[in-house]
């Protein structure tokens, strides 16, 4: 079990706490924000509308990082977790309903998946996202992975000029060796959007560039989320040392 941890905010009058969620309670807690978030802020058709929560098949076996604000009771922050072991279980991960993971294949063994990130609209000042991170990293030092996967997602609402413009951006700077490289089932048309905007990096993509992580190609069009999705792959051994020494207490 993950060692909850605590963070105090005093200019919020909050106290926001991490921690794995415990039973199918607090799962559903999650899936509420998630719902409130994906559908309801951001217009996503989930196929589980009906019931005012975000779930899908890969709930039912994958870890929930949770943060809570103590203060008030309610979930503010999620992270659902899928390990390699119950990947093989359920067929795959999550995201290879989005891309081919062909080269990815040596990597499975070792390789864990992140994903349903989000934030509650009133506590996206930055802390709640630390603490979704340090609370992952005691994961990931609990049970020794190899690799870390996830999409980090950009919203569509201008028609995916931004997301074109930071795939551009990104490439340039961040793209993963050819050995690890994934191919999008549907791939963002970026030949016919503009991609020479200025964009500034989304903060979740932001927090995987400071710990070393890769961009793996080009980026997804996620029809029922409205967004494109670009994979992100990091070695845990090759971690960048700084973030590495923050959030996983190494000396």
């Amino acid at each position: 079990m993950l060692d909850q941890q605590i963070i105090s905010q005093p200019r919020a009058r909050n106290t926001l706490a991490v921690s794995l969620a415990r039973d199918k309670h607090e799962i559903r807690e999650a899936q509420a924000l998630r719902y409130k978030v994906f559908a309801e802020e951001m217009g996503a058709q989930l196929m589980s509308a009906h019931s005012g929560l975000d779930e899908d098949e890969f709930d039912s076996v994958c870890d929930h990082l949770i943060v809570r604000d103590t203060h008030t009771g309610k979930v503010i922050g999620t992270y659902r977790i899928l390990p390699p072991d119950r990947a093989a279980r359920i067929g795959g991960y999550y995201s290879e309903q989005e891309f081919d993971f062909t080269r990815l294949v040596h990597l499975r063994a070792g390789m864990v998946e992140i994903g349903r990130s989000c934030v509650h609209p009133d506590y996206r000042g930055g802390a709640v996202i630390t603490l979704l991170w340090s609370g992952l990293a005691d994961y990931l030092r609990q049970h020794d992975y190899d690799y870390l996967i996830g999409c980090a997602s950009v919203g569509m609402s201008d028609g995916g000029h931004t997301a074109a413009s930071l795939y551009q951006k990104l490439a340039a700077e961040v793209l993963s060796p050819v050995e690890w490289r994934v191919f999008p089932r549907t791939p963002l048309p970026l030949e016919r959007l503009q991609s020479d905007l200025k964009v500034t990096t989304p903060p979740l993509i932001k927090g995987y560039l400071r710990v070393g992580a890769y961009i793996c190609g080009e980026p997804a069009w996620d029809a029922d989320f409205n967004c494109a999705d670009f994979m992100m792959l990091l070695s845990i051994k090759q971690m960048n040392e700084l973030y590495a020494k923050h959030f996983m207490n190494k000396g």
